[in-house]
This record gives structure tokens, sequence and C-alpha cells, in this order.
């Protein structure tokens, strides 16, 4: 028997810096849509800090996609597993006690993307969290902070990726704009890209088209700008680091070790783009500085920079060469309570960022809170006796309890389908793709019709996480059920669980002892089929009293 009253609604994983030996060895992977880059650090949780091993990086493609269905191809598929399997052996080899993987633009937009995050899990026992272009852009500026100091002025940060492009507006606290637009000197090769050197049509036509897709995110930074800032700009990335790198041996002569802080000038930038367009592929080759795979590209990564800058209106840039994989090692930090005040940045950013989606959405925030709590009471209570979820499944159910009425913003008929929509597109950060399909799917089973392979956005899980989504979701039932009359009446409820009878046996009690909480009792009577049907046991609620 349990005695439990519902607790902190987040309980993050904030392990004790002494649980940590000093000096873990971590890898992070990058899997990109034209490079996989991993590097592999020591963690020292007592500065805390981190200091970087060694860096692997390896062109793969995989954002060459099949033109007609968008698949990605076989053959990238291979390169990219290969690659992986090869940064799994150096980082063995250099005693990783962890490697975190995540993959963005490509593998996201790909119709096979989950099969090939299934196909690394099975060949490689690799996970892979697959994130969105939002995550993408806070964990980049989390990177950039970990090796820049922004002295809490404005900076601009530009990434610009094989698929997409980030833009981040930061002062070294929490970001002020994250935006992730289409935009990626692989996508726009591929797709706008036809003739070698580009003729003048075709150069126009690109032009154009960058600029109009970068305008909106732009403006959206701007309007974010406080009167008389003047922001700095930082680029990260291959792109970005390739046009320094080139930039700087034709004004010194060489490369600098490191590029780390390399400005590059806009005028300089543009005397390149043009020089670009003149050039075949082969004349490009020629230029110092420029690899092989990187010829192929650099107009299009080039132009999306040159059309930034021009936007902006910002005439330089300083190179950062932390990014992304330095940010997933921040980011796994951060939930290990190894960082606290050091950038401002806390692990509650799933916290922060759950409530300011349901502001958005107009969610009651103090009846969504009752809902969470009770939610969070029944799972703590019965955790090792009607279920061993542990504490990733509890903040997702966190999650979807506060969100699970979100959908009432569109309409109340069918709004449990609003919500599940609303939630998988609301750029929820700190989260992965995954972890965003599952708090929106519970929220979509929180009411009318349990989960079923008919529907697709439970079809398509794993047979573990629909095991995750049923579970999760009829407790959420019970909880909401504890609170139908929307006014807090019930106050505490304590499980007791009988294993030999099967049976669970809820105690009630009422903030108002003379209340009877009938509607309460009524909608747990209606709502515990589910519940019942998926455990396999009896559930009985009895009205109590403190010291009854």
């Amino acid at each position: 028997m349990v005695d439990a009253k519902p607790v902190n609604p987040i309980r993050m994983e904030r392990s004790n810096h002494s649980s940590l030996r000093s000096h873990t060895v971590l890898a992070a992977i990058d899997i990109g849509t034209n490079s996989i880059h991993m590097v592999v650090v020591k963690i020292q949780p007592e500065l805390p800090a981190f200091t970087i091993i060694t860096r692997e990086k390896e062109t793969v493609r995989l954002g060459d996609r099949n033109p007609k269905n968008g698949n990605l191809r076989s053959e990238a598929i291979d390169r990219s597993i290969s690659a992986l399997r090869r940064c799994q052996e150096i980082a063995r080899s250099l005693n990783a006690e962890e490697i975190v993987a995540v993959a963005t633009s490509a593998t996201r937009e790909a119709p096979n993307g989950r099969d090939f995050i299934e196909r690394v899990k099975d060949e490689l026992d690799l996970s892979i969290d697959l994130i969105s272009g939002q995550e993408e852009a806070r964990r980049i500026y989390l990177g950039v902070l970990s090796g820049m100091e922004f002295e809490r002025q404005p900076h601009i940060v530009i990434d610009i990726g094989g698929g997409s492009t980030e833009l981040v507006l930061g002062d070294g606290q929490e970001p002020r704009t994250l935006s992730s637009t289409k935009v990626g000197a692989v996508r726009l090769t591929a797709e706008l890209v036809t003739t070698d050197p580009i003729d003048e049509t075709e150069y126009t036509a690109l032009q154009g088209y960058v600029r109009g897709m970068l305008e909106r995110p732009v403006e959206e930074l701007q309007a974010h700008l406080k009167p008389g800032e003047t922001p700095r700009l930082v680029g990260t990335s291959g792109t970005i680091e390739t046009l320094a790198a080139i930039d700087a041996i034709a004004e010194t002569g060489s490369i600098p070790i490191p590029l780390n802080g390399y400005h590059l000038k806009l005028e300089n930038l543009k005397k390149w783009v043009k020089k670009f367009r003149k050039s075949s592929y082969n004349e490009r080759l020629e230029i110092p500085g420029i690899g092989e795979r990187r010829a192929e590209i650099i107009l299009a990564g080039a132009t999306v920079l040159q059309e930034a800058m021009s936007i902006l209106d910002i005439e330089e840039l300083v190179v950062c060469e932390r990014a992304l994989r330095e940010g997933v090692i921040v980011d796994w930090m951060l939930k290990r309570g190894l960082i606290e005040n050091k950038l401002c940045y806390q692990s509650s950013v799933r916290e922060r960022s759950t409530l300011k989606i349901a502001k958005k959405y107009q969610v009651d925030l103090e009846y969504s809170q009752r809902i969470a709590d009770f939610a969070i009471g029944l799972f703590d209570q019965l955790q090792g006796e009607l279920h061993d979820w542990d504490e990733q499944p509890r903040e997702l159910l966190w999650g979807a309890a506060i969100l699970h009425n979100c959908g009432l913003y569109i309409s109340h008929s069918a709004h449990h389908k609003h919500s599940y929509y609303l939630i998988r597109n609301g750029e929820l950060l700190g989260y992965t793709e995954l972890e965003i399909e599952l708090i929106a799917n519970l929220a979509r089973y929180h009411r009318k019709s349990t989960p079923k392979k008919k529907h697709d956005s439970y079809a398509n899980l794993s047979s573990h996480d629909r095991l995750l989504v049923r579970q999760l979701s009829a407790l959420m039932r019970l909880a909401i059920a504890l609170d139908r009359r929307q006014i807090g009446a019930i106050s505490k409820v304590r499980c007791d669980y009988r294993r030999d009878l099967k049976q669970l046996n809820l105690y009630l009690y009422p903030k108002d002892p003379h209340d009877p909480c009938e509607l309460e009792r009524w909608s747990l009577d209606f709502k515990k089929d589910a519940f019942e049907e998926e455990f396999g046991i009896k559930l009985f609620a009895t009205l109590s009293v403190e010291g009854g």
C-alpha cells in the first residue's frame, strides 16, 4: 500500500555531480543532410565544462533523396551506416561511456526516415533522436554559447546546413527567436541548379527563392531586437567554415588555426559568390580551401549566406567552430543538472516550452495542472506495481496532461484530435520528434476512442511506444475523471493495489469533507474501462477522509 500526495509535475533527471565520474567521456553524433559529424569530449562535472578530445566527419549525402518519393536512397543509407559504425568504433576506442546521436532535416523529412533509424538501432544498437528544426536551432545556440561569450549583447547565429538554415537571436540568456528554414546547400543544389557554370536565369531564380524564403524568419528576428540594438552575426558549420577558410587563404595565404573567431566580410563574400557563379565544378575545385564534395554545393550555400547578411544589413560575421554537436553535449549536461546558472539555461526547458504552448492555445492552466498532478501522482504510486515506466515517460505524461485540452482552441467538437495536431505542430522545445509524437498521441486518447491500429498516428509507433500510449493514456483518463467538475473537489488520491485480487482501490479525499463528489465518482466509473482492460485488473473508488 502506498500513500502519497501528487508531487511536482516535473521530476527532471538531475544526477548529483558526484554520481558522474570525473572526466566521463561522451560522444555526440550529428546526422545531417550532407555529413555525419562526431565530437568526443571529456566531461568535467566539477567545473562544469567539457574538453574536446577529437572530431570526426564523413560526407554521406543523406539528403540526396529519391526525387519521385522523397525517400532516402539505399546507397546513402548504406554510406551513413558505415560512417556511424566507424564513429562507434572510434568512440569506443576512446572509452566513451555513452554515444548521443541526433538526426536532422534529411531524416526528418524522408518518408522512410524512421526506417533508417530503426535499421541503425537493429544493426548498430545505436539510438538516434530525431529532432525538429526549432530544437536543432536551440541546440546550435547552446553549442555556440559553450564556445563564445555573448556578454549579454544581442547576437544572431546562422547555421547553413545541407537541408536547412537555422537562425537564432539571443544574448546569452534564453533565445529570443529560433527558426529553421528549408534552404540548405544540398537541397538548393539538387532542386534549383542544373547548369555548370550556372547560367544567369537559373542563378536569378536561385537568389530570388533564397531571399523569399529568408525574409519571414529575418523579419521575425528583427522584430525581437530592442531599439538601438546592433546585433553581431555568428556563423557556424561546414558552408560558413569553408567560406571563411578560402577567404583566409586568399587574404593571408593560410587557414588560421583555430578558425574560430575569423571575420568574414560581406564585401569579400560577394566577390566569392561572383567567382563561384562564373566557375565550373572543376574550376571551383582548383580554389584553395574547397574540398571535392563541398565544391558541388558551395554556390548555393554561399548564396544563402549572402542573402541573409544583405537582408539583415550586417557587413561581417565571426566564425564559431562549435554548433549542433557541442549543443547536444551541453543539453546532455543540462539534463543531468551539471549546468545550472551558467548560460542561464536550465533543464526545465521542456516545462517552460510546454507552458508556453499551453498559454498560446489558451489552456486553463489551473485545471490542467490539477490533471497533471493527478496523472503524475497515479504514475508514481503505481510504478513497480502496475507499470515499470521510468523518468522519460513520466515527463511525457506531464506534458500531455498539461496540453490535453489545447484542441479546444480550435473547436470543442473532436477537440482531442485537434489537440494531437496542435501538439504535433506546436514547436515544443527540449523534446525529440518521437517524444512530441508520443505526447500528441497521449493527448489524442484522453477521451473518446481508445488507441486503435486503424489510426495512423498510433499504428506508426513501435510496439513499445504503442504500449506506452495505451497505458499512460488510460492513467490520464482516470486523472481527468478525478476533476470532472473542474473545481478541484478532490485534494488527494491514495492507491492500494491488491496483487492477489488483481484489484486497485482508489481512496479519494475531498477538499470539502461534506462534498460527496458524486460526479467525480460517476466519471471514474464511466472512464475506468480502458484502464481495467489495459492492466487486467478491477478498479474501485471509495470516498475517504483524512485519517480514515
